[in-house]
């Protein structure tokens, strides 16, 4: 038996421990006492650490007396996943929560058998807490020579699986809220701004434009009337404004106000922002403004303004209310409310939604669609399916940093709806690849990822739709292929 510092047992004291473990009930003398042999008890602290999220796996621990409790950091924000005691009144008191008894005295086992890291952090609960550490070649050799330890863990290794993978989905689920609720609000900030803005500069303007009209109504004769009616009529009439170059408009908003200032008119400023984000310049307003005298001109011009600036207001609050619309019923779409849990759908729809729920995670980045035409629709779950396109939209755009391109593709290929979602980011490793649909297997810092993203978007894809999710990489390129059975 190796001993360590800290170990206060004698190898009759610990042979007597393990003998009274579930995980051991099974085994012979003869397994017994290599079992003995092997062990390297530890006592622990209360609060000393076991081992931590992301170190390499290396021992498979049996407690034999205390306790531990087993740690996640999630986001910032430090999650107890399970508690582990040998406690009487504990295993008592969750005998009935459908965990096996055995599972409150091991841990380690599933990293050892996927050849990864620790997926938590294990701490000493309570003092004198007495583990046994099976470093990884003697715990295959245990598996191998003690039959009825593989019997005992299996349960607990498929239980804690399951577990695991219902605890994710719930983080996904509230992950994604928090996604569509960040998203929504960011979107939302523009528009309600804009509603805010011109709502609360409407009652000035109304009154800027009710004076202006008493003033012309006032200066100009009827042939001068006629003449801006004429220019209000055509301003109704412009298409809108191409792209154009900000400072070709900052020139002609400057020439515009000096002209109007020159001319006499009090907002000479304003006519000239207004007229300028119209894409009007100063030779075509003086052209549709010559049957106007100088002494009616100013009235005119500052008429013309307060037009302008109502206008404008009008034009943002009928900007905003349809992007409003929009943005609910992408996020009602997006949650899948109020529908029916499998029905049919539009793919495009899904990855549309997606797209507008992050995309202000996607500034910077260039957006792509490549949507064949007149793409038949599917039959399944689009809520599920849109954890999927989030996820995997989320993961390209944190590869890219920030910068580059994001293709999406949608094609029927046989019997198949293919989605393909490729960045230019950094790409995965080749040796990574094959791994990254493994539960709990991720290469994000530790509090980054549970490493269980690619792994539940696997399982809609391929239990709930029964099709297939692929994925190739290469510096600068990442594919992500998914392939759904056509409705029929």
């Amino acid at each position: 038996m190796t001993t360590r510092p800290g170990n206060t047992m004698s190898t009759k004291e610990l042979r007597t421990a393990l003998q009274g473990l579930e995980i051991f009930a099974a085994i012979t003398e003869e397994q017994l006492d290599w079992l003995v042999s092997v062990s390297e008890p530890r006592v622990l602290a209360d609060g000393e650490v076991l081992f931590r999220d992301g170190d390499e796996a290396t021992c498979f621990h049996v407690l034999v007396s205390g306790g531990l409790v087993v740690t996640k950091v999630v986001d910032g924000r430090e999650e107890v996943l399970t508690r582990h005691s040998t406690e009487e009144e504990d295993a008592a008191a969750e005998e009935h929560d459908g965990k096996p008894r055995a599972a409150h005295r091991f841990t380690g086992e599933l990293p050892l058998l996927t050849d990864g890291s620790y997926v938590a952090t294990a701490s000493a609960s309570g003092p004198a807490t007495t583990v046994v550490a099976y470093p990884k070649p003697v715990f295959f050799e245990m598996l191998t020579r003690c039959h009825g330890v593989a019997a005992v863990l299996i349960p607990v290794l498929a239980w804690r699986i399951k577990s695991s993978e219902v605890q994710a989905r719930k983080r996904a689920t509230v992950e994604a809220l928090g996604t569509l609720a960040a998203g929504l609000a960011h979107e939302l900030n523009n528009p309600a701004a804009a509603v805010a803005r011109a709502a609360q500069e409407l009652v000035p303007a109304l009154d800027r434009l009710t004076a202006t009209a008493y003033a012309w109504g006032a200066a100009a004769t009827e042939a001068e009337r006629g003449a801006l009616e004429r220019l209000a009529g055509e301003l109704d009439r412009l298409p809108p404004p191409e792209t154009t170059d900000p400072l070709a408009q900052a020139d002609a908003e400057e020439e515009i106000s000096d002209w109007a200032q020159d001319a006499g008119a009090a907002r000479a400023g304003l006519l000239g922002s207004g007229a300028s984000d119209l894409g009007l310049e100063l030779p075509w307003l003086r052209e549709r403004l010559v049957d106007i005298g100088a002494g009616a001109l100013p009235a005119a011009l500052d008429h013309l303004a307060a037009l302008l600036e109502a206008r404008s207001l009008a034009a943002e609050l009928r900007a905003a209310g349809p992007r409003i619309s929009q943005l609910v019923a992408a996020t009602r779409d997006y949650a899948n409310l109020d529908r029916a849990p499998e029905q049919r759908f539009a793919v495009t729809d899904g990855l549309e939604n997606t797209l507008v729920v992050l995309r202000s995670k996607l500034s910077g980045i260039t957006v792509v669609r490549a949507y064949d035409p007149d793409l038949p629709e599917l039959t399944g779950y689009p809520g599920e399916l849109n954890q999927v396109w989030t996820n995997l939209v989320d993961n390209a755009a944190e590869a890219m940093e920030g910068a580059g391109t994001l293709t999406l593709r949608c094609y029927a290929e046989g019997v198949c709806m293919v989605v393909e979602i490729t960045d230019t980011g950094r790409g995965i490793p080749e040796d990574v690849l094959p791994r990254i649909f493994e539960p709990f297997y991720t290469t994000k810092d530790v509090g980054k990822g549970t490493g269980l993203g690619l792994h539940l978007s696997y399982r809609i894809v391929t239990q709930r739709h029964h099709g297939s999710l692929t994925a190739r990489s290469r510096p600068g390129e990442t594919r992500m292929l998914v392939r759904l059975p056509l409705a029929a």
